[in-house]
């Protein structure tokens, strides 16, 4: 009986611990068969949020199989109706230039590396889209691409 109680006060800290509330929004979408095409473009939708101020960032989840030391994203941000408001290309950064290692959090060999937009969203924001900039129709290794916008 004592190891059951042992196991449920584990979970209980786990859960304690691992629950987060730095954010007002954080959803992935899936990369098909792990080769994210030219073409692919990954919307994630906003709504209503109140995005004054907020700190956002976009997440890159990929395998050690991934050829390339970083990722060039195309970033597009809209209003509700259609309008751009920021057009940007980022570099995301997925494994350290000297050593060679993967950036960021994983398990196994599947990692995800946080990094910063470089601009606030604005207020009026309602979606944003996600491309691949990598001069390549297919690109293998990325699982999945994230958004967070943090209170």
């Amino acid at each position: 009986m004592s190891k059951a109680k042992n196991y449920l006060f584990f979970f209980l800290v786990f859960l304690a611990f691992g629950c987060s509330d730095d954010r007002i929004y954080e959803d992935f979408q899936a990369v098909p068969s792990g080769n994210w095409g030219i073409q692919d473009t990954l919307r994630f939708e906003l709504g209503d949020l109140d995005l004054n101020g907020r700190k956002s960032m976009i997440a890159v989840r990929f395998s050690e199989d991934y050829s390339f030391s970083n990722c060039y994203v195309r970033v597009t941000s809209y209003d509700s109706a259609g309008v751009i408001l920021e057009n940007r290309l980022i570099n995301v950064p997925l494994f350290d230039s000297k050593s060679g290692e993967p950036l960021g959090k994983g398990v196994g060999s599947i990692y995800t590396k946080y990094d910063t937009l470089p601009f606030t969203l604005k207020p009026e924001t309602k979606s944003l889209t996600f491309l691949q900039y990598m001069r390549t129709d297919q690109l293998t290794g990325i699982e999945a691409i994230g958004l967070k916008i943090l209170k």
